[in-house]
């Protein structure tokens, strides 16, 4: 592993260069597939974990490349975090699962370069003077895995090391990445193919590294959450390999054993319709949205659902008229109960007169679809929530090409944005489409596919339709795979309630 100003003279001419000024070649210099397993220091950090203070002492390796023929250095390295004592305990960390813990947020780039320490990469932000399109596009909170509980930051990464399993923090390319002859290298597909380059590295130097490789558990928040998904269920998936060999990924597999999925902001192509179905009749934070369009996408997501097949657990079909039900009964109504149950008795009268439209009967919360869309009150985002007329999301950025900023990714906002009823899309967008949707591998029931999901998102989360969590649980639970699935009652984006509960999971799980 090349030593920090070593590495810092490599990367000089990436990503990081273009912030700093500095020019950027297209690559950077080769990069060896060899992990040192010597290359390591020792830190010691007392992490707060739901049982209290963890002093933890562990070998922490910083910024080792994880591709042969790297684009860019300062997002294609992962950090790896192994502990070797806890609260004074010796740790033998030979065989225990390993989290690789993705900091995307909002499908921008992530690095490890300055990290100091396990849990401390993030979304880097776009060089000076630069402004994407940011529009709808909401990132994770900074830190690896790093997400929200009560107002606490939480970070997966710190606690699974306090709780004894190896911590991998892969970097990532993002959208916002543009070399100096203006080509956007950080779009679609580029975060999903460098996080299946990380496993395959891992796979190639299970020998030396330590942890279990045939348990890698991945886990991310928002477009994080979604990549986290992807990475489980495109497991191996060919049409990657041109895009892997190109940067020189080792030939190893990339399946994973499983994934924590929090507030996935996926199925991208379908996301206005379903936003507009779950959302449309909230009032907009500010402004106003057209309800005849609204009206429009909704008709459409009815047509989409009803083509995926789903069931609920009772095998009825999960269809536009039986979801409001399906969410209710199955997690909305028991979050809101366990909540309300859990308050005193004149702290849970003063909820309820605060928030009419929820009762508790019986012990049990009691409210309809009508009386949930208004206790969430203002959506968010503007219509389209996703593809823009005006192309000014994040996620327009996303399905950027070349020198092209950002593009349409559905005909419908295409053809209205444009005026041509009979325009369509560029002919590599429908690929890329598939290579950034989990539920298109899913549909297919790949083979390659994790068989252990861990899904979350709040109730109150209008960045995204609560369909995408309710899509993904169904499908998993009709292909027979395992699923954990919480609707966090009264948490909105990136909402982490139970994260002592998710390495329980984690160490739960079958080897």
């Amino acid at each position: 592993m090349p030593s920090r100003r070593i590495f810092l003279q490599l990367i000089s001419g990436t990503a990081m260069g273009v912030a700093l000024g500095l020019p950027r070649p297209l690559r950077a210099a080769e990069a060896s597939l060899d992990f040192d397993p010597e290359g390591y220091e020792v830190l010691t950090e007392v992490i707060e974990t739901a049982a209290g203070a963890v002093s933890v002492t562990y070998r922490f390796w910083r910024a080792v490349p994880y591709v042969a023929r790297p684009v860019d250095l300062a997002h294609q390295s992962l950090n790896v975090s192994v502990p070797v004592e806890i609260d004074g305990v010796a740790v033998d960390a030979a065989r225990v699962p390993v989290l690789l813990a993705n900091a995307v947020g909002g499908y921008m780039p992530s690095s490890v370069v300055e990290a100091k320490g396990v849990g401390d990469t993030g979304p880097m932000r776009p060089p000076a003077g630069m402004k994407p399109p940011a529009r709808g596009m909401t990132e994770a909170p900074s830190g690896s895995a790093a997400m929200m509980a009560g107002g606490k930051r939480v970070s997966n990464a710190k606690l699974a090391l306090a709780a004894g399993l190896v911590v991998v923090e892969p970097g990532a390319r993002g959208r916002t990445l543009v070399d100096a002859g203006g080509v956007h290298y950080g779009v679609a597909p580029a975060a999903i193919v460098d996080l299946k380059a990380a496993v395959r590295y891992l796979r190639r130097n299970r020998a030396v590294i330590p942890g279990d490789m045939e348990r890698i558990v991945s886990s991310g928040t928002s477009a994080g959450g979604a990549l986290s998904a992807l990475l489980a269920a495109s497991g191996d998936g060919a049409e990657y390999a041109p895009y892997l060999a190109e940067i020189g990924a080792a030939e190893e597999s990339d399946a994973i054993f499983a994934a924590g999925c929090w507030c996935p902001i996926t199925d991208l192509e379908h996301a206005d319709m379903a936003y507009e179905w779950m959302w449309g009749t909230n009032p907009p934070a500010e402004g106003a949205v057209d309800a005849a369009l609204t009206a429009e996408l909704a008709r459409g997501f009815a047509g989409y659902q009803a083509g995926l097949g789903l069931a609920t657990p009772t095998g009825a079909a999960l269809t536009v008229d039986s979801y409001p039900e399906h969410l209710l009964a199955r997690h909305l109504r028991p979050e809101a109960t366990a909540f309300l149950a859990a308050l005193g008795e004149a702290e849970r009268a003063e909820y309820l007169a605060a928030h009419p439209e929820i009762g508790f009967e019986g012990g049990e919360a009691v409210f309809d679809w009508a009386g949930f869309l208004a206790h969430v009150g203002a959506r968010k985002k503007g219509l389209p929530a996703f593809d823009a007329f005006d192309l000014s999301t994040g996620e327009n950025n996303l399905f950027g090409a070349g020198t092209v900023v950002a593009r349409h990714f559905t005909e419908w906002s295409l053809r209205r944005a444009t005026g041509d009823a009979a325009a369509v899309l560029e002919a590599d967008i429908p690929a890329k489409l598939r290579l950034m949707n989990p539920m298109a591998w899913l549909a297919e029931g790949h083979e390659g596919r994790a068989r252990h999901w861990w899904l979350r998102v709040g109730a109150k989360d209008t960045d995204t339709s609560l369909t995408v969590v309710g899509n993904l649980e169904a499908r998993l639970q009709g292909l027979g795979d395992a699923v954990d699935t919480r609707l966090y009652w009264d948490e909105g984006h990136g909402a982490n309630t139970d994260a002592a509960a998710f390495l329980d999971w984690i160490k739960a799980l079958p080897a």
